[in-house]
């Protein structure tokens, strides 16, 4: 049986901002798909115990006020988070999250900033993830345009209902990477453990050739010094800030 037309578990986060040491979780989502099986999905709202600002309640319309007023306490979010995607990680299931690095790697630093065991020191080399950003730009190096989830729910002909809630984008990048597994033999008949190292590789050299085009591209030069390479997490600073 081919990975995607097993059981798939869609993750996304909406946030503070994009910053992912220092940024916090608002909204979350981990659904399970597929597989003939029934549609589960869990949601949460936390207060991340800072403001949000204007910009980023925008997209995802969640304003300060409303996370404090609705919203868990952000260590109880996490925790739970980290325990959803724990169960479905070590029962084998594929993690689909779009541009998985920004995901990931938030819910890791904001693990270790409330004291939760993160995902990656419980489940370690069991991880598997899909990312349909990542797989896209490799299938379709030549299309111009933006990348994001949108725009690939546009080319894929995938119905995507309440972009920027989490809910909405986590049950959509599933929709998308069944669609690139149907498109591309190469992918969809690829083993997980095959696929997710080829995706190690192709963010490397996709990060690689963005920072080259910040450093060609007048006034955009500083840009490439901001472009980070690891998939499908950013390691965590060590003491002292060096990473």
């Amino acid at each position: 049986m081919s990975w995607h037309t097993g059981r798939l578990c869609g993750f996304d986060l909406e946030t503070t901002g994009v910053d992912v040491e220092n940024d916090r979780i608002v909204t979350a989502c981990v659904v399970q798909c597929g597989g003939g099986h029934d549609t589960a999905s869990g949601t949460w709202m936390a207060d991340p115990g800072i403001e949000i600002p204007e910009g980023a309640a925008k997209v995802h319309g969640i304003t300060t006020e409303r996370a404090r007023a609705e919203g868990r306490p952000a260590a109880e979010v996490v925790e739970q988070v980290t325990a959803a995607l724990t169960e479905v990680v070590l029962a084998g299931t594929p993690v689909v999250a779009m541009n998985a690095s920004f995901d990931l790697t938030i819910l890791d630093r904001e693990a270790r900033r409330h004291g939760v065991q993160p995902l990656i020191d419980i489940v370690g080399d069991d991880l598997r993830v899909i990312d349909p950003r990542v797989l896209d730009k490799k299938i379709d190096q030549r299309r111009r345009g933006a990348r994001k989830l949108e725009d690939l729910c546009r080319t894929y002909r995938v119905k995507l209902d309440g972009a920027h809630s989490a809910d909405a984008d986590a049950i959509a990048a599933c929709r998308v990477a069944w669609r690139i597994a149907q498109k591309v033999s190469a992918i969809g008949c690829a083993s997980l453990d095959v696929l997710h190292a080829r995706q190690v590789e192709w963010a490397r050299e996709q990060g690689e050739s963005l920072a080259s085009y910040f450093r060609r591209t007048p006034g955009k030069e500083h840009q490439a010094a901001t472009v980070r390479v690891e998939w499908p997490l950013i390691p965590a600073p060590r003491e002292g800030g060096d990473r």
